[in-house]
């Protein structure tokens, strides 16, 4: 939100600050990035925008939005009007997304699908269902995975990963030392509405690699956000080591995307 009032803003969302107005302060600062993490929620949003309509322009004919959250890209970004965009997440946050922005119109189709993605029985149906009519699908779920187990997240890959139409995963990751950094700032705020930071795989996007997917692009945050000038000066010299490599000994914050192995292509036939 705060990033959209720049005069030298990194993107526009005319959106944010009408979604966020019903929300508490505490929870509101962190998902508009109005804190000492502003550069991570900024560089990964730029990062994300950049994807998905690179995904698009190769090909993709429907996006599904994982935990979409108060998220408006179909909203304030182009996209060709025949892609379809599904937004998935509780009834209770996709409701108020809807009555808030009844009167937006959206680039594409979009859809809002309901569905608890803690039970794996709903999300798999739910998965089957959004497929269906589609040839070349990209899910994406931001700020997702660092809130999960790394059971839960290894279920998550498999369930998506057996969908054919799901071509393309879009998926962000932290260090555990960036997962540190974001626990001083808001750690105690994300306890108390229920979602932990969690996951921060010292394996990197390797974590993901694997199961049907494999990593096919890795853009750095940090570096993202040193190129946008908005990396703090005291992360600068660790965004320098190794380009912005993920590695488990420094913060580190990258989005990566996966595509399906070669053996699950072979299997599909």
């Amino acid at each position: 939100m705060r990033e959209s009032e720049r005069r030298d803003a990194a993107f526009s969302d005319p959106y944010a600050r009408l979604l966020l107005g019903a929300i508490d302060d505490r929870f509101g600062r962190i998902l508009s990035g109005a804190d000492a993490t502003e550069w991570l929620f900024t560089a990964r949003t730029v990062a994300f925008d950049r994807l998905i309509a690179k995904e698009v322009a190769a090909g993709v004919d429907l996006v599904v939005n994982l935990a979409a959250g108060l998220d408006a890209r179909p909203y304030r970004l182009a996209f060709p009007s025949t892609l379809r965009w599904v937004d998935v997440d509780s009834s209770d946050v996709l409701d108020y997304k809807a009555d808030i922005l009844s009167s937006a119109r959206p680039s594409c189709s979009v859809a809002f699908h309901p569905v608890d993605l803690a039970n794996p029985d709903a999300r798999r149906g739910a998965f089957r269902d959004l497929a269906r009519g589609a040839t070349r699908a990209l899910v994406f779920c931001e700020s997702l995975l660092v809130h999960l187990m790394g059971g839960d997240v290894h279920a998550l890959s498999d369930d998506l990963a057996a969908v054919p139409p799901f071509q393309r995963w879009l998926a962000d990751l932290v260090s555990p030392p960036m997962m540190d950094l974001l626990n001083e700032q808001s750690g105690d705020i994300v306890r108390q509405t229920g979602a932990p930071y969690l996951f921060a795989p010292r394996q990197g996007p390797a974590f993901l690699d694997g199961a049907g997917w494999q990593v096919v692009g890795v853009r750095s945050l940090m570096q993202t956000a040193l190129k946008l000038e908005r990396l703090p000066i005291a992360l600068r010299m660790t965004a320098f080591l190794g380009e912005g490599e993920a590695t488990a000994n420094r913060p580190w914050a990258g989005a990566c995307l996966l595509g399906k192995s070669a053996r699950e292509h072979g299997s599909n036939g």
